[in-house]
């Protein structure tokens, strides 16, 4: 219908204008001495409306024609560019496949062709240190500096990454400190940071980021409580001051003290550092709620204090877990200490037979011995030594 309308217009104003031209007996005179030329006025009027057209055609063919080299330069840098974005394209590709070879080359093509050299330089930083040349590795590390303005905080994520990778955690340390300085720090940093605390030994800061991440839900429960255990661990051996350690421990979330192996590590500094009381506390209050063996074993550790005490209520014990070998060799060496040679004797026997044991068999011969019963003690001795 469109197309219709558009006819009928044409169609009425041809008709128009030649019914004009038929009517028009105008002319135009062009004098140019000595020579006159007289021309109908329909006629320069066609010849106008077809010059012009014709003149700006070759108007514009003229200025393409002088502004050809320009677009021929610009083409190619277009196409330069654009094999650069494919070769970019195939090394981040490439990285993903693990082909670090082809990738390290393929970024080098990118950076040359200067399609974001900044993470060209990356890349290529990236598949070197994977492929482990060094030198490499450093030329495009120093070439990733030249462009921080457009991927300054990709390059401290990578120095991170890279240097916690060889275990370089000092490097990784002041690479995540200048992120956190102009960038703050996002959930792939404060992973990166926890790998990197926890090389080095700062396991406060490591407890810290360890809460945090699984507040953010960037750890489960079941990844974060191992790692507090062991942050927990190490600043428990660290502490030379019983008093410290129980408040320390006091002040610990429930949940954590829960962890036998976090309360055998309490239990055994508090025993080095001379806090016998404050250890046999510490462990009568864990296994009063959460019976464990091994915590049960440490029991007897400690010398001093109300061992008569300690007896008694480790017996108490006895009556919940009777086949319990490490609450009944602690039992034997309670007794042992306080010269109850004969309970001492049955309790390393109770053990025994519930479960042979090198630690119950010297323990025993070391008591035979001392009561002057040699065969026997020598018998437990070979025993021990066959385990």
């Amino acid at each position: 219908m469109r197309s219709l309308l558009w006819l009928l217009t044409l169609a009425a104003l041809a008709v128009g204008l030649s019914l004009a031209a038929r009517y028009n007996d105008g002319y135009a005179l062009f004098v140019l001495p000595p020579w006159r030329m007289e021309i109908s006025l329909n006629l320069l009027l066609a010849l106008l409306a077809a010059g012009f057209p014709a003149f700006y055609l070759v108007l514009r063919g003229v200025v393409n024609t002088l502004g050809l080299p320009d677009k021929v330069r610009a083409f190619r840098a277009r196409r330069v560019r654009e094999k650069a974005a494919g070769a970019l394209a195939d090394a981040m590709r490439m990285m993903q496949e693990g082909r670090y070879g082809h990738a390290l080359k393929s970024a080098e093509r990118a950076y040359g062709g200067g399609y974001m050299p900044g993470l060209a330089a990356l890349t290529a930083q990236r598949a070197a240190h994977a492929l482990r040349d060094e030198p490499r590795e450093t030329h495009w590390r120093e070439r990733a500096t030249w462009h921080d303005d457009e991927t300054y905080a990709a390059r401290l994520m990578t120095a991170a990454e890279l240097a916690v990778d060889v275990r370089d955690f000092d490097a990784a340390h002041r690479a995540l400190e200048h992120l956190a300085a102009s960038e703050g720090r996002h959930i792939a940093a404060l992973r990166l940071s926890l790998r990197a605390e926890q090389g080095l030994g700062h396991w406060r800061e490591v407890l810290r980021l360890a809460r945090q991440l699984e507040k953010s839900k960037a750890l489960t429960a079941e990844q974060a409580a191992p790692l507090r255990a062991r942050a927990h661990r190490e600043i428990i051996s660290q502490m030379g001051d019983p008093a410290q350690l129980v408040r320390y421990w006091n002040a610990m979330p429930e949940a954590d003290r829960l962890e036998p192996r976090l309360a055998l590590q309490a239990a055994r500094t508090l025993a080095a550092t001379g806090g016998c009381l404050q250890a046999a506390n510490l462990v009568e209050e864990f296994l009063d709620e959460h019976w464990d063996s091994a915590v049960a074993a440490v029991y007897a550790d400690c010398e001093g204090g109300d061992t008569l005490a300690r007896i008694a209520h480790a017996e108490k014990w006895l009556g919940a877990h009777p086949r319990d070998e490490q609450l009944l060799l602690g039992l034997g060496r309670l007794c042992l200490r306080q010269k109850l040679w004969g309970k001492a004797q049955s309790y390393f026997e109770a053990s025994l037979a519930i479960l042979p044991t090198r630690g119950a068999h010297v323990e025993l011969a070391q008591l035979l011995d001392d009561l002057g019963r040699e065969a026997e003690a020598n018998a437990q001795y070979r025993a021990a030594a066959l385990l």
